[in-house]
């Protein structure tokens, strides 16, 4: 059998923590949300468990480009299902790559604004009666210490508003998600970004102002970044440039200058493509830049409309596996159309998929207007990194 680029070893074979070769199939897929049964809905169509839910994928590489947690419920199950198969994969020749997102870091640093009730409620026990009033005390005595209106507080009422925010479970949410926790740690031994063959995965992107990073300094940085958390201080693990937040290769136009900038970053580091998540696509794997890039964040929970895409990439070249479908990747950008109207065919109800069709086929802006490829993108919400434009040099990272 012939062998795709990157795969001249006909066995895989470990460099580092970071760099593999020799990998003869890649499923990657983007991020979960806490919907387990869209989850294990996804793995099964790409065969890599069997009915109990155990590994079946044989010698293939799954990688899941993080934001397992938040939105949906069921994070913490998703989470211990993977950590079983990992080691179920190893055992028959395969593995899993479980990489760091946003919302990992959020869940570390105690960013909870999207941790949805089921989360808390999944740690719950029977003791969490006793650690809830226990932590109310502590913040009674804060209060105390601190309100000089102390006095003048309706306590009753104010609990039962408190109570909202600190639900049973959440002491024990809070106890395993710190460092020294059991999803803590499982962050920290999760890395950043990857190379798999000429492919980089990672759940953001690579910037500019990050690309002259290796990916080992990368996750280096991003878990020195979570032990030292300080919400006020812009670094890597909150920089709307940093590789768990960046989003421009999803959504920057793609240009000459910037096409030009991101070769120099494939060259920068060996590779031939990077595959992301974090940045919605509303349904399909989408590669942009003569697939250069593939945007992988097809949207599986049900949050963002539970759809079935993920990647697969083999001798073959690039795979999109819809449900029991599946449909080459163009090569090319000008290919794209007629491949976005293979997957409408497929998910024939998936209304953002017809307007980014229409907005593919929409006549050229006039000069002066802005043009926008794709509006299903994940809105920031309050207190997250703020849009920031970047401008593309050609010649950086060299």
């Amino acid at each position: 059998m012939l062998l795709a680029p990157g795969l001249a070893d006909a066995r895989a074979k470990k460099i580092d923590d970071y760099h593999w070769t020799g990998v003869e199939r890649i499923i990657a897929i983007g991020d979960l949300h806490g919907d387990y049964e869209r989850y294990i809905d996804v793995m099964e169509s790409a065969g890599l468990i069997d009915r109990k839910g155990k590994w079946s994928g044989g010698q293939t590489h799954l990688v899941q480009t993080g934001d397992i947690t938040d939105r949906g419920a069921d994070s913490r199950k998703i989470i211990d299902h993977l950590v079983k198969l990992k080691k179920q994969a190893k055992k028959k020749g395969g593995y899993v790559h479980l990489l760091i997102g946003n919302h990992e870091t959020m869940n570390v640093v105690g960013d909870l604004r999207y941790v949805s009730p089921g989360e808390f409620a999944a740690f719950a026990t029977r003791n969490s009666p006793r650690l809830q009033n226990l932590q109310w005390q502590m913040q009674v005595e804060w209060m105390q210490a601190n309100i000089p209106e102390f006095d003048t507080i309706d306590l009753e009422a104010y609990r039962k508003e408190w109570e909202q925010q600190v639900p049973l479970g959440w002491v024990e949410h809070r106890q395993a998600w710190a460092f020294n926790g059991e999803y803590g740690k499982w962050v920290e031994d999760n890395q950043v970004a990857i190379q798999i063959n000429d492919t980089i995965f990672l759940h953001g992107g690579i910037s500019e102002k990050y690309c002259k990073f290796s990916l080992e300094s990368l996750t280096d940085q991003v878990i020195a970044a979570m032990k030292q958390y300080d919400p006020s201080v812009v670094s890597i693990v909150n920089d709307p440039l940093g590789p768990v937040w960046y989003r421009g290769l999803a959504q920057e136009e793609e240009t000459d200058i910037y096409s030009q900038t991101l070769d120099n970053i494939l060259e920068r580091y060996g590779a031939k493509r990077i595959v992301i998540g974090h940045s919605p696509t509303g349904g399909v794997v989408w590669p942009r830049f003569d697939q250069r890039v593939v945007a992988n964040d097809t949207g599986i929970a049900r949050y963002y409309g539970a759809h079935k895409g993920l990647l697969e990439l083999t001798a073959d070249g690039a795979i999109a596996i819809y449900g029991d479908q599946k449909i080459p990747l163009p090569t090319l950008n000008s290919e794209r159309e007629d491949y976005l109207r293979a997957v409408i065919e497929v998910d024939s109800n998936n209304a953002q998929l017809k307007n980014r069709l229409a907005r593919m086929l929409a006549p050229p802006p006039e000069p002066g207007e802005a043009k926008t490829e794709d509006d299903t993108a994940e809105a920031p919400g309050a207190g997250e990194p703020p849009t920031q434009e970047v401008i593309s040099v050609p010649g950086t990272c060299r």
